[in-house]
């Protein structure tokens, strides 16, 4: 529980997520968060070395010289004097980074953090060890996404049979996926709606590298998949008897999100709006049985709820990393929640997954979707490599 860690309203940002090998391809993710902050700052009229304090930079996917981290990434959105430290949690990062930085607020070590979570899963690197033990030298090497997508080296299983695993053991069947599918990207749908009247809420311009010579400003998100029925029946399930089309899991894509946290009185300096206090309430983290990925995000929340005193019920707004169909089909039954009814105005099943700031984005969404609800607890939750995930409330207004 925490009494004292406050997101000013409007204290944060998420850029459009881009499709895998797209428009952000070219840029290194941390020099790309970091010069994007530093704008995003500029807008809001806020002065980064003179507010922050404290920096937590959430990665997953190496860049060149993510040795420096978070002390590079503060020089170069503004803040050259501010310490800081680099957070690595699969695509619990974001939410990990936020319970940091809420502990930190909490125990009075830094008054004021900023959280920039940060991913380009294109270009992925490929990274070789020496080995002077192996036949004739021969060195080790790891692609960086493929080969951690394809097996947990504590299981030898893919993240595909985790998600068929968990809806065998729920009872998940082809339809229900599908229907979840086609529910999710009408969610999306409102998002767009009135010229992307909810997105603009949060959504923060992102300046790419195309070519040597040519800038471009990207304002949406990029690789959204048409989706029909027809189109998704056609689909063959990635393994035999399974659920789980390629319509039924998310893609992977590069962004980035920024969000300050700190005291109450701070935060409402910073607000956009001082009547609407945001509230970090609790966070809880858990891990499910061996290659269960996506039923892990269920006793997380049951954490979360208990610590607050909360019950599924009480929460107004429900956003989830969802990888898999499995993970919402999961959830819903287990807390006994509409599978229909949360994950409004997008999830990362559609918009895609760059990983470290995913869960950000999603409970920036959560936050606003909120707001316009007039109040009440905003939750996001989410699996993470390794069988684990975590999950975050916050109080609204």
């Amino acid at each position: 529980m925490f009494k004292n860690a406050f997101i000013p309203y409007k204290g944060y940002y998420s850029t459009p997520f881009c499709k895998w090998q797209g428009s952000l391809q070219n840029d290194n993710s941390i020099e790309l968060g970091a010069k994007t902050s530093k704008r995003w700052f500029e807008s809001k009229g806020i002065d980064p070395q003179k507010e922050l304090e404290y920096l937590y930079l959430g990665i997953t996917i190496g860049q060149k010289s993510v040795f420096f981290g978070a002390t590079w990434a503060a020089v170069m959105m503004g803040a050259p004097d501010i310490p800081g430290n680099t957070v690595m949690h699969a695509c619990a990062t974001s939410t990990t980074s936020l319970f940091n930085a809420s502990m930190s607020i909490e125990a009075g070590n830094v008054g004021t953090a900023y959280c920039l979570m940060v991913d380009r899963t294109s270009n992925g690197p490929h990274t070789i060890w020496p080995n002077p033990l192996g036949p004739g030298g021969e060195v080790i090497a790891e692609n960086w996404n493929m080969d951690n997508m394809k097996a947990d080296p504590s299981t030898q299983k893919g993240m595909i049979v985790t998600a068929e695993n968990v809806a065998k053991e729920i009872g998940a069947t082809r339809e229900e996926a599908d229907e979840l599918v086609l529910r999710r990207y009408e969610q999306y749908d409102e998002a767009l709606a009135n010229d992307r009247e909810f997105q603009k809420r949060y959504m923060f311009p992102v300046e790419a590298t195309i070519t040597r010579k040519k800038k471009e400003m990207i304002y949406e998100d990029e690789g959204i998949t048409k989706t029909t029925r027809e189109g998704l029946e056609r689909l063959r399930p990635q393994l035999e008897g399974g659920i789980h089309t390629f319509g039924a899991q998310t893609h992977p894509a590069d962004g980035h999100v920024g969000i300050i946290v700190t005291n109450k009185e701070h935060a409402a300096q910073l607000s956009a709006d001082p009547s609407i206090p945001i509230q970090v309430v609790s966070y809880g983290v858990a891990r499910a049985q061996k290659a269960f990925m996506p039923m892990a995000p269920v006793p997380a929340t049951i954490k979360a709820l208990e610590r607050a005193g909360l019950k599924a019920k009480d929460i107004t707004a429900i956003k989830t990393h969802n990888p898999f169909a499995a993970n919402d089909l999961c959830l819903a039954k287990k807390l006994g929640i509409d599978v229909n009814g949360f994950n409004n105005y997008g999830s990362s099943m559609v918009y895609g997954h760059p990983q470290a700031p995913t869960a950000g984005r999603l409970l920036i969404e959560a936050i606003e979707e909120t707001v316009i609800k007039g109040g009440g607890y905003a939750l996001v939750t989410g699996c993470a490599a390794g069988d684990n995930a975590a999950t975050l409330i916050v109080k609204v207004g």
